[in-house]
């Protein structure tokens, strides 16, 4: 059977659709007591919210979250919070037409496949619209790893298109609408991604989230491993394609002498390490150095040039796609990688404390 669950310990169930009443998550496992307001959560869904730059979609969405259950007088109660974000923009009449067509590089054909009877507005539960559950469920968890372990986690784009930053200054990154932690290189990528939509097209990039104050041995070996833990979570979202940690595909190009993190103890107790090029991972757990996953984020597949692909019944069609789009994903993408770090970040600390006291 399909599942719809994130986590073992603290987990996460989406709800919702693209262009049904709401989208939401349902939190379960989060300890009693932790102080939590309504308005942390909302500080999260507005930073991933549409419509807010002029690099994002037209869409405007208040994303006002609801808080239904498992909160009460400013703290958990240890019982499944319900978050609730209704949807207000919807325009299902661009869609139509993807009623019988199927839009390429989107879940349209799977989806299709699988279950034979799909939401075809705005492609229903496969839409991106469905991270605002994400986020909203992320900043719970970015509260459990805080409260309980120090746990911080920051995110940036990268890149996009072929242009990097060189600078990583991270009370940057929510000065600028791209959230690039390089001010002069930020300018650059506005410019690169109005180019792109004027032209009718979409474009990809980098994400990089870092979790700092990680404790040493949060995850386990071989097929439980913290690796593969936030894989799962980031590959849950369409838009990733590829995923690397530390160095990631610039190890093939080291040496062993230059690759491996040389530990040391200046207080004979919890190691240190000069460098991270394994991206606070070894052996699928933590090793107390920062935890740097790179996210590449793909180009939005919704774009505004005429394509080729099939309708229901697989016979050859043409396809213009309206609507409203992002040219690039990764602005809103930050907060919602942050958010997947956090949710697979509090599961495993939950696991850990669970098997200590054991």
């Amino acid at each position: 059977m399909p599942t719809n669950c994130l986590g073992d310990c603290f987990t996460v169930n989406l709800f919702g659709e693209s262009h049904g009443e709401c989208v939401g998550a349902l939190v379960s496992g989060c300890p009693s007591g932790l102080p939590l307001e309504i308005e942390e959560i909302q500080k999260e869904l507005d930073r991933r919210k549409p419509g807010q730059s002029k690099v994002t979609t037209a869409r405007k969405e208040e994303d006002i979250v609801h808080v239904r259950t498992g909160m009460f007088e400013g703290k958990t109660t240890g019982m499944p919070i319900v978050l609730i974000i209704e949807n207000g923009d919807v325009d299902s009449s661009k869609y139509e037409e993807m009623r019988t067509k199927l839009r390429p590089g989107h879940a349209d054909l799977a989806y299709h496949a699988k279950y034979h009877h799909r939401d075809h507005r705005g492609g229903g539960f496969s839409s991106g619209r469905l991270t605002a559950g994400i986020v909203a469920a992320g900043a719970i968890a970015k509260k459990v790893i805080g409260y309980f372990s120090g746990i911080n986690i920051a995110g940036y784009t990268k890149a996009i298109g072929n242009l990097e930053a060189q600078n990583i200054d991270l009370d940057e990154v929510e000065k600028n609408i791209v959230r690039c932690p390089d001010p002069k290189v930020a300018e650059e990528m506005v410019k690169l991604i109005e180019k792109v939509r004027a032209e009718g097209d979409s474009i990809g990039g980098l994400v990089e989230v870092i979790a700092r104050g990680v404790p040493l041995g949060l995850g386990g070996p071989r097929f439980d491993n913290l690796k593969g833990a936030l894989d799962r979570a980031f590959h849950s979202s369409g838009a990733v394609t590829a995923i690397e940690y530390g160095r990631g595909i610039g190890a093939r190009y080291m040496r062993g002498s230059e690759f491996n993190d040389l530990p040391y103890s200046l207080t004979r107790k919890l190691p240190s390490f000069a460098t991270n090029n394994s991206g606070g991972i070894q052996g699928g757990i933590s090793n107390r150095n920062e935890i740097v996953a790179r996210l590449t984020i793909r180009p939005t597949p919704s774009i505004g040039k005429p394509q080729k692909t099939l309708d229901v019944n697989y016979e050859a069609v043409s396809l213009v796609i309206s609507g409203r789009h992002d040219p690039c994903l990764c602005p809103r993408m930050v907060p919602v990688s942050e958010a997947l770090m956090a949710i697979t970040l509090a599961d495993v600390l939950l696991k850990q404390r669970a098997y200590e006291k054991f």
